[in-house]
C-alpha cells in the first residue's frame, strides 16, 4: 500500500501545483522555459504514474475488504464510465458545446470516473486510489473555475459538429473500455 500512496503523492502532488502554488508555477517557468517545465512535469508525473500502477498491484495481492457492493452500482458504474469519457475528449475536441459549458471536462472526468468506482468497488486499495483521485478532482474543479472567474476567462461557444465529434469519440472509448480493454488491461470485465 505504501508504494501505491508514495505513487499517489507524487502524481497528485504535482498535479496540485496550480492548485497550492499557481504563482510559483508561473515563476519557474518564466525562470527555465516553457518546454523545459513540460519535460521535467512529464518525467516526474510518469514516475508517479508507474508508482500508482506498480502499488496499485502490490495492494491487490493483500486483499482488505471495506465494504461489498450490489451488482446493479457496477452497472450504474457502466454509465459513470460512459459520461466520464464523453467528457474526457471534450477537453481536447475543438469548439465543442461540453466544454463551453463547463469548462474543465477533463477534470470532471476524473471525478465522475472515480465517483463511479467507488460505488462499484469496495477493497481498501479501490478506496484509496479513487478516493485520491475524487477529492483531488473535486478541489481542482472549485479552484479552477474560482481561477476562471477571477481571470475573466471566457469559453468560446461549441459548435454542433465540434460538440457531435465529441460525444461519438467518447462513446467509441467507452465501448472499448467497457468490451475489451478494461478486461485486457486490468483483468476485469465491467460488463459481467
Amino acid at each position: 500500500m505504501s508504494v501505491l500512496i508514495l505513487g499517489l503523492i507524487v502524481f497528485l502532488g504535482l498535479h496540485s501545483i496550480r492548485i497550492v502554488g499557481d504563482d510559483w508555477r508561473t515563476r519557474q517557468i518564466e525562470r527555465i522555459g516553457l518546454n523545459r517545465w513540460k519535460g521535467i512535469y512529464s518525467i516526474v508525473a510518469a514516475v508517479g504514474l508507474v508508482l500508482i500502477i506498480v502499488g496499485f498491484i502490490m495492494a491487490k495481492q493483500h486483499v482488505v475488504p471495506l465494504y461489498t457492493p450490489p451488482a446493479w452500482l457496477r452497472h450504474l458504474n457502466a454509465l459513470f464510465m460512459l459520461i466520464a469519457l464523453i467528457l474526457f475528449p471534450a477537453a481536447r475536441v475543438p469548439n465543442n458545446a461540453i466544454k463551453a459549458k463547463l469548462h474543465h471536462p477533463q477534470v470532471l472526468a476524473v471525478k465522475t470516473w472515480a465517483f463511479g468506482h467507488l460505488l462499484a468497488t469496495g477493497m481498501l486499495h479501490d478506496v484509496v486510489l479513487f478516493g485520491a483521485f475524487f477529492i483531488w478532482a473535486v478541489v481542482l474543479f472549485a479552484v479552477s473555475r474560482r481561477r476562471d472567474r477571477r481571470n475573466g476567462t471566457v469559453y468560446p461557444p461549441g459548435t454542433v459538429k465540434g460538440t457531435v465529434i465529441t460525444v461519438v469519440a467518447g462513446i467509441v472509448l467507452w465501448a472499448l473500455f467497457a468490451f475489451w480493454l478494461h478486461s485486457w488491461f486490468f483483468g476485469v470485465n465491467p460488463m459481467a
